[in-house]
């Protein structure tokens, strides 16, 4: 009875009155949740109409017209679905009508369950009313809840984005002076190094190399311009033909632009952009790399997104030659403050172009906002647009890029590749928690520079002052928004050669990387990708007191990945009594696994000189047994690599691209429908096997993740 009376009807209420006051609180809490209020009639049909649960963590709102609205805290969400499921056993034709017209009140959800015979007591709709679900993970906490338009909100946010403005401006300033000042010895030290008629370039360990591709690229520029200058027409393509007989389709002058499909051209493949939608309502890009020579370009109406729905609809598959087998499937995933653009920067060289010529479907993932923040409701201003972390990056926009990539190419299966953030979004939503089902599509998962425990960079000061500060003083300062929009601003109006200069100062004082293993003739157009916008709740997230940054882990707390190291012998000499060692002895190895038996193979890259991400303590969790349904079918350290290095260095040929290539290959599950990768001939196919000793997936024993003759 006292329950009851919280929430407005006792149980010796009329049924009606007490369904009329359900109806009210629905429409109430529909509302709240909704596109926009009531009042504004400019879309009547964006009402919200229940909270669809894509994982039990991860509600999102759907609307009367089908549309989506991102997702809302779960207490919010559970609260929409059970005065819904009330409504739609209480309430009775004649209570719709005291409360307003059944067809205004069907908009808000009743009507799917009208004809529902089944009926809960009113105590029970209470009772529930009264638990409200546990909250997320602790590494996950709920996001703030947004809601329609109004005068209260726009005031709210208008107050952010004039504080955040002036505030974040200042922040920027101040790790802008501040590269520049610490880059001052260096200029000094190489300009006495000129002075005195010394190179010191030559230190550089491929400079050679460098001088050889920078020789090559201004013959080629001079050939373009003798042969244009001749009877003023432009040259024959022919004439540019390059070795692996890929015919380029832009020649010329070489400017440095924001454009892949330019940089593609260059090389004698192309790029079509296709958008897709994701379970919340974000549109977000998907890159095609293709040979025009083998595949038509899809028309405008096919390139559009298909909705929110994942995996459905009859596939397709175009290619000039039917007959002619198919390449198999791979989609790339960028890292922080990136776009997929970064592997396309290095001519031939370039992840993405090596890929495509040696034989693979290659496709670039983007995600939520990047370049062109889009949604199917929402606009720029509307904090809704911007109220997502990494959670919504793993569990939505890579999920809804497999399913586009799927549908496009008639696989059952791709191969995945990550850098960084790229990782980073792919652990977690492969998480027992999050969205298993994810490594049943995905044949095997290469990550690059993989980005799941914090390396030492996480101490730095600046790191550490966003550390420090409140969650409300962090938005006070770097707003509800996109993050120092400022930054795109100054890529949109600065010259692009030192827009590229000042990027690599900055993101280097930041994350002490260097051009040592670059082609430093290439690093202005490398930075020409970056920064995209993100959201400021996405870098709480990472920066926050809260999240990653407090932890240092992705997936598990401070104290359990510490315990875990005690308890392994990792972290110093052991201290455990005697009865923490029995007990320690009970608890199966992969009691605190992070993943399940639908998780896909793994292959891992670690830069052996990683100040941002410690990617050698993951391979010991691996090593350590700590996840026995992961099959580790490769992994390799990199001495003297750093974090960029491993997408950007000139040896990554040979050092990983090959190696991706043959992992791509070995895990192929349709070698026989698939056209073989150059290279690949005789790499054999991989089988999977049941989880060693060593968990490591090869039984070998020696914790490497791959079987000894098959050695990095």
């Amino acid at each position: 009875m006292g329950i009851n009376a919280d929430h407005g009807h006792s149980g010796s209420q009329p049924s009606g009155t007490a369904a009329a006051q359900t109806a009210v609180e629905f429409a109430q809490q529909a509302e709240k949740l909704s596109f926009q209020t009531t009042q504004n009639n400019e879309h009547p049909d964006a009402v919200a109409v229940e909270a669809q649960f894509i994982t039990a963590q991860d509600p999102v709102i759907v609307t009367a017209d089908g549309n989506r609205l991102p997702t809302v805290p779960l207490e919010q969400a559970h609260k929409l679905n059970i005065l819904k499921e009330e409504l739609s056993n209480d309430l009775s034709n004649e209570a719709i009508d005291e409360v307003g017209s059944p067809s205004t009140v069907a908009k808000n959800g009743p009507e799917p369950y009208g004809n529902s015979k089944a009926a809960h007591k009113p105590s029970d709709g209470s009772l529930r009313r009264s638990m409200p679900p546990t909250n997320t993970h602790p590494l996950f906490p709920p996001l703030p809840l947004y809601g329609p338009p109004s005068l209260l909100r726009d005031i709210h946010c208008w107050i952010f984005r004039v504080t955040s403005f002036f505030l974040s401006a200042a922040f920027l300033g101040v790790i802008v002076l501040g590269a520049l000042f610490t880059s001052i010895p260096g200029v000094c030290y190489d300009a006495w190094q000129r002075m005195t008629f010394r190179n010191p370039d030559l230190k550089r360990p491929f400079y050679k190399e460098e001088l050889r591709r920078k020789e090559m690229r201004k013959g080629q520029g001079e050939s373009w311009r003798r042969q244009s200058s001749q009877d003023g027409i432009a040259p024959d393509q022919e004439s540019v033909q390059g070795d692996d007989g890929f015919v380029p389709t832009e020649v010329g002058p070489d400017p440095i632009i924001c454009d892949v499909g330019y940089y593609a051209r260059r090389v004698g493949l192309d790029i079509e952009e296709i958008q897709v939608q994701t379970e919340d309502g974000f549109i977000i890009d998907l890159w095609h790399v293709y040979d025009p020579r083998e595949y038509t370009k899809l028309n405008d109406e096919e390139r559009e997104n298909r909705g929110p729905e994942l995996f459905t609809g009859d596939t397709r598959k175009r290619l000039k030659d039917p007959s002619q087998k198919r390449k198999f499937p791979v989609l790339l995933m960028h890292g922080l403050l990136q776009s997929s653009g970064a592997y396309c920067v290095n001519d031939d060289d370039s992840l993405a172009f090596y890929l495509c010529k040696s034989g693979y479907d290659v496709w670039l993932g983007n995600n939520r906002c990047g370049f062109h923040p889009k949604h199917a409701l929402l606009d720029y201003s509307d904090p809704r647009m911007w109220c997502w972390n990494i959670r919504q990056m793993g569990v939505f926009d890579l999920t809804a890029l497999v399913s586009r990539v799927l549908f496009e190419t008639g696989f059952e299966k791709i191969g995945l590749i990550c850098h960084s953030q790229g990782t980073t979004q792919t652990f977690v939503a492969l998480a027992k928690e999050q969205r298993p089902e994810l490594g049943e599509k995905l044949t095997v998962f290469c990550a690059l520079a993989p980005a799941a425990y914090a390396g030492p960079l996480i101490g730095k000061m600046y790191f550490k002052f966003m550390r420090v500060i409140s969650p409300d003083l962090f938005r006070v300062m770097f707003g509800i928004h996109a993050f120092i929009p400022l930054m795109m601003t100054m890529h949109s109006i600065l010259p692009p050669g030192l827009y590229g200069w000042l990027g690599y100062k900055v993101f280097s004082f930041l994350f002490d990387w260097t051009d040592t293993r670059w082609d430093r003739g290439l690093r202005d157009r490398m930075f020409q990708f970056a920064p995209v916008y993100v959201s400021s709740e996405s870098m709480r997230w990472w920066l926050g007191r809260e999240c990653f940054a407090k932890h240092k882990c992705i997936l598990s707390t401070k104290e359990e990945w510490r315990s875990e190291e005690t308890e392994d012998g990792t972290d110093g000499p052991l201290a455990e009594t005697d009865s923490q060692l029995r007990e320690h002895h009970k608890k199966p190895k992969g009691a605190t696994a992070w993943y399940n038996e639908q998780v896909c193979p793994f292959a891992l890259w670690v830069a052996g000189n990683d100040c941002l991400v410690d990617g050698k303590k993951l391979l010991r969790r691996f090593e350590r047994g700590r996840e026995p349904n992961v099959q580790v079918v490769h992994s390799k350290v990199l001495p003297g690599y750093e974090h960029l290095d491993v997408i950007w260095a000139m040896d990554a040929v040979d050092e990983i691209f090959n190696e991706v290539r043959e992992v791509l290959w070995k895990t192929c599950n349709v070698r026989d429908k698939c056209r073989i990768p150059k290279g690949c001939e005789n790499v054999a196919a991989w089988i999977p096997e049941d989880v060693g000793a060593d968990g490591d997936g090869d039984g070998d024993g020696d914790g490497d993740g791959q079987s000894s003759s098959d050695s990095a």
